[in-house]
């Protein structure tokens, strides 16, 4: 709110909560809605502990007032208004406004999401922001209101996401009124709709994610496209100010500030893209669907964001997409190409700060044109590990791949089993969905020798095993277990919540022999096709 232009149409109070478009500036003032009789049902230990507060603070009164939506406890040097910001929409590389109710695209924003607080915590910068806040200027006429559901949901999926070692947005807090609800289409009990086909009334709960910023790639284009149309006095300086923010913000200790701005610039792309790829590989690799992955739900500092039609494959298929609206172009493994998309709008969105650098916008040209042979590199040298090599093998991975999916197996059991170097095939049909036949048993039998020669000249086998099972999670993330507990916690029994936390914040880890029993297993047959849990419409 210091270094950054607020919208100068706004209002001084921040009592700005109906749809608007916006035009200029780079956030709204605006005062969060609080939840009434907000009750505590999670934090995130790891993250209090690294900022180093007191985990009783959850239960302190005007903490969870601020943390549920009554900014009016806030003491100097915090402020008693918070701020929403906009952002444009571009998918696969397509720029849009269709879905802007005013047809302009100066609707587009945090409908949502409202940040309250920035603070510097043991040496590192934070901004926390509240899901489900309540309505802003690009509400689009919505309730503001996020529902338990997806609330457990985000909370979960970042407090995981990060024991897996994969940036993401962090968790803060999770609390809950029992004394609002809000209406939202959903499925009913082992529905095989496709789309929800029942009404329900929610909880309304508000989660507090917390980045060093929440900058998207819509945000830059958001800027890009003011100035390139010249739609106001301010645009290009504004684009300006918005890039500079992001470095300051998620680049600062890679980016030297000595550099002159356009060399800052370049150095930007070139760390982003760094990061974009390092992200999707990793998604690839503990089984990661985001989903629905256009450019305002890729955040410019290269981290995971926007947990909402987010999926993690259980019964493996290339073409895994949980999101009914996603299509096959934001599947499972289709998301290096629609990172690629995202860089390109990256970099049509940066490219007027250098219109008169034809040096820079050549090295910029060139990080853009890098893009897939780096992503494919990258690629490469995950599979690499998930098989223990040192090297990439093209025709190892791409068999196993088409045995992985004849025998319909399961993404993360069957790269556990793997990781135990097995001599015989035996504790790999562990993971299968299907009994095999004879003629598949002995392919798998010959790739499982190819496989176990070449690891001969990578190591130690028990070293090998190890670096696998520190590549290859043991728990993942599966969505009958995650229904479990939110409709669990809908009745007031947070303890399943509680169990998957502990559980998912040691996914590489062997835990007691209980939790193996209950965690460590395939997906039940009742739950394939069923709609809310092995697909859904974006959860709100």
């Amino acid at each position: 709110m210091d270094s950054l232009q607020a919208d100068p149409q706004a209002t001084d109070d921040g009592h700005d909560h109906n749809p608007r478009q916006v035009f200029s500036g780079h956030y709204v003032p605006v005062t969060p809605t609080p939840i009434p009789s907000p009750e505590y049902i999670a934090h995130s230990k790891t993250l209090f502990n690294e900022m180093g507060l007191s985990h009783n603070l959850v239960f302190d009164e005007q903490f969870r007032r601020l943390f549920s939506g009554d900014i009016t406890v806030a003491q100097e040097p915090m402020r008693p208004i918070g701020w929403a910001t906009g952002y444009a929409l571009s998918i696969y590389g397509t720029e849009y406004i269709q879905q802007c109710p005013f047809g302009t695209g100066n609707g587009y924003g945090d409908g949502r999401a409202i940040s309250v607080f920035e603070g510097v915590f043991n040496g590192r910068r934070w901004e926390m922001q509240l899901k489900g806040g309540g309505p802003t200027p690009y509400c689009r006429g919505a309730d503001g209101r996020a529902v338990l559901r997806s609330s457990v949901r985000e909370f979960l999926a970042q407090e995981y996401m990060h024991a897996l070692g994969v940036p993401t947005s962090r968790s803060l807090t999770l609390y809950v009124s029992r004394a609002e609800t809000v209406r939202r289409p959903w499925y009913t009990q082992n529905s095989r709709s496709i789309d929800p086909d029942v009404m329900l009334d929610n909880h309304a709960a508000i989660t507090t994610r917390v980045a060093p910023s929440f900058l998207r790639v819509g945000q830059l284009e958001l800027f890009a496209r003011r100035a390139r149309s010249n739609a106001h006095q301010e645009a290009l300086n504004e684009l300006e100010m918005i890039v500079k923010h992001l470095i300051e913000r998620n680049y600062q200790q890679v980016i030297d500030p000595n550099l002159i701005f356009s060399d800052q610039v370049v150095e930007l792309a070139y760390c982003f893209r760094e990061r974009l790829i390092s992200l999707v590989a990793n998604w690839m690799r503990i089984g990661y669907c985001q989903g629905n992955f256009n450019s305002d739900n890729c955040a410019a500092g290269g981290f995971t964001l926007d947990y909402g039609p987010f999926g993690f494959c259980e019964l493996f298929e290339p073409r895994f997409q949980p999101w009914t609206g996603g299509g096959e172009h934001f599947s499972f493994f289709n998301q290096p190409v629609a990172a690629e998309a995202n860089f390109q709008m990256f970099w049509t969105a940066i490219r007027p700060l250098l219109t008169d650098n034809t040096e820079a916008l050549a090295k910029l040209n060139q990080i853009r044109d890098g893009f897939a042979k780096e992503m494919s590199q990258e690629i490469e040298g995950m599979w690499a590990q998930k098989l223990g090599l040192i090297n990439y093998d093209a025709t190892l991975v791409n068999e196993l791949l088409q045995l992985m999916v004849l025998s319909k197996v399961d993404y993360t059991v069957f790269f556990r089993k793997l990781s135990n170097i097995p001599e015989q095939m035996t504790a790999l049909k562990e993971s299968f969905y299907l009994p095999s036949s004879e003629q598949i048993d002995k392919q798998w039998a010959n790739w499982l020798l190819q496989w176990r020669d070449r690891i001969k000249n990578c190591g130690e086998p028990t070293v090998i095993s190890n670096k696998m099972k520190r590549i290859n999670p043991k728990y993942t993330w599966r969505e009958w277990q995650i229904e479990e507990a939110y409709k669990k916690a809908e009745q007031g029994d947070y303890s399943l919540i509680k169990e998957l936390q502990i559980v998912l914040s040691n996914p590489y880890d062997e835990q007691a022999s209980t939790i193996e029993r209950k965690y460590d297993v395939l997906k039940p047959k009742k739950f394939f096709n069923v709609g809310g849990v092995s697909y859904y419409s974006c959860s709100s």
